[in-house]
């Protein structure tokens, strides 16, 4: 017994151990760096006067935010709609497309961009394929643009969205339509007084996680427009690795302040989502 006791200390000591590693130790090491003045080492707020002052830092602000947003809103909405219709409509093959979904959630970084490049770039087989058809309804599409990289981003939610939103709809009771129904409720009424306030917190919790899953893309981003689109998180890797000259204590500042915008779009949502949930009670 005691032998088993002590095997269990020092698993439970080597795992706090590689947290403190992993974890702590980064964090604290990454919000020091970002007051330190770059040639001295003491202590400054410069480096948070640069970042929120200097037009490429609040443009790199601006860009994720924007493409995250929009990014979430798309993908939350058609994810609603493709859920609904799997789970209404084709019961059978829910397993089917959560496979689907789990199998193409993983599809992210370099080989994603790679798949968008083939298809979508300057030679891309769509591409190629809307000129020999005479369409011409991608002679202007750019896929290395920030809407291109916004079309990517919203790729990547999809099957995202999906597996997290098959659970959710799995919870509305087929039976509270069909008692909305008796009582003389539409389609559209049943929705908004029934079916969308019960939803409403695990979609609000379900855009949460989209937004900050976008707002930390990197590699999808970088293999595919390189530098030329502003991002924080590409901002953040160039100040690291740098352009020219690394600024270490930049990208410090610059992942303090993202780490904030996730942790603020966490306590929204969770605030947001036990709101309604106490609104349903």
């Amino acid at each position: 017994m005691k032998q088993g006791l002590g095997v269990f200390k020092a698993f439970i000591t080597v795992f706090f151990l590689l947290i403190l590693a992993v974890l702590v130790y980064p964090v604290i090491t990454m919000i020091l760096a970002s007051f330190q003045d770059a040639s001295s080492g003491a202590f400054t707020l410069n480096n948070y006067k640069e970042i929120f002052t200097t037009n490429i830092y609040t443009e790199a602000f601006r860009n994720s935010i924007l493409i995250s947003l929009y990014s979430s809103l798309v993908g939350l909405f058609v994810t609603s709609l493709a859920t609904y219709a799997i789970v209404s409509y084709l019961p059978k093959m829910r397993e089917a497309f959560l496979v689907l979904a789990n199998l193409t959630n993983n599809y992210v970084g370099v080989p994603l961009a790679f798949g968008f490049i083939i298809l979508l770039g300057n030679s891309g087989v769509l591409v190629m394929l809307d000129q020999v058809l005479g369409w011409n309804i991608l002679s202007d599409f750019n896929i290395y643009s920030l809407t291109g990289l916004l079309i990517v981003f919203i790729y990547f939610q999809l099957p995202m969205g999906i597996t997290l939103l098959i659970p959710i709809f799995d919870g509305l009771d087929k039976r509270w339509s069909e008692a909305a129904e008796l009582l003389g409720a539409n389609s559209l009424q049943y929705w908004t007084k029934i079916g969308l306030p019960i939803l409403a917190p695990s979609l609000i919790g379900t855009f949460c996680i989209m937004f900050a899953n976008a707002m930390g893309a990197y590699d999808s981003a970088i293999a595919l427009t390189g530098s030329s689109i502003n991002l924080l998180s590409v901002r953040i890797g160039n100040t690291v690795s740098g352009d020219l000259f690394a600024k270490p204590e930049i990208g410090s500042a610059l992942a303090v302040v993202l780490a904030l915008i996730l942790a603020i779009n966490m306590v929204f949502g969770h605030y947001v989502s036990n709101r309604l949930r106490r609104d349903l009670r």
